[in-house]
């Protein structure tokens, strides 16, 4: 007996989407909590999240070694963007973009504040080819930081980072990184959230016993956020003094990308 196939009507009226997993992770050096130098490890915990996005932190290269970015990089397969915050010599330190989209375009933020260390920030357009859309892609924008450890440095980058996005041309967007606050009423978050609306805070440092929702992701629209989440693992764990944050969205089809498949 064969089945009927449901009728035009109810498929044009379901919603069709395609699922995106984005990733914000301090990797702390690839030194673990054993205090030991591995990416291997770092890798293997970027394998067990299996995102389309990772925002990596504290990303450093040493003269007497492996770019440890270059690894990654190697290992994962992705698409590589590097936002170096300090350079010495054959070796760097700052920020990082993993991505399995094609980068369209990428600028790279200074948000260093005099007598601290230096901070950027990575905004990044990406052209997103996700499956069923039939050919079409989404042009998403990925804004990554890490943010100063004194507080009044971080009010001062996250004024710069908001007055930033809201001179940009509209497309969808993603902010995550480290922030470093730790105070849930401070002006930083308040701000953060007002632009860009409240998410729920989830602990990630330190890896071993995570109190300090110190990792963060924020959308716009805010609506197609799904889940935020810890990457707990036993790997996780060990492998830096943070875990990874997990972030997970629900893409709606453009409409005429889901008419032809409703056809």
């Amino acid at each position: 007996m064969t089945s009927t196939p449901p009728p035009v009507r109810s498929l044009l009226h379901k919603p069709a989407i395609s699922r995106l997993s984005v990733a914000s992770y301090n990797i702390h050096g690839a030194i673990g909590t054993d205090r030991r130098y591995e990416p291997a490890r770092i890798s293997d915990v970027l394998a067990e999240l299996a995102a389309d996005i990772i925002a990596l932190q504290e990303v450093e290269s040493r003269a007497s070694a492996e770019h440890t970015l270059e690894f990654l990089a190697r290992r994962t397969g992705m698409h590589v963007i590097s936002g170096p915050v300090r350079m010495r010599g054959a070796a760097d330190y700052g920020n990082a973009v993993l991505t399995r989209f094609r980068p369209l375009a990428q600028t790279q933020l200074d948000l260093s504040v005099k007598g601290c260390e230096p901070r950027g920030a990575i905004d990044a357009t990406l052209a997103c080819e996700l499956p069923g859309w039939g050919g079409c892609d989404l042009r998403l924008r990925v804004i990554a930081t890490h943010l100063g450890l004194r507080p009044g440095e971080r009010r001062h980058q996250v004024r710069q980072l908001l007055n930033y996005a809201a001179a940009l041309p509209r497309l969808p967007t993603i902010l995550l990184g480290d922030v470093n606050e730790w105070f849930l009423w401070g002006r930083p978050l308040r701000w953060l959230h007002a632009y860009f609306e409240q998410r729920p805070h989830v602990a990630t440092f330190p890896s071993r016993l995570p109190v300090l929702a110190l990792d963060r992701v924020w959308a716009s629209p805010r609506a197609h956020l799904v889940s935020v989440s810890s990457h707990r693992s036993a790997l996780a764990r060990v492998a830096s003094d943070h875990l990874p944050l997990v972030a997970r969205f629900e893409v709606p089809l453009p409409a005429r990308t889901a008419s032809l498949h409703a056809a």
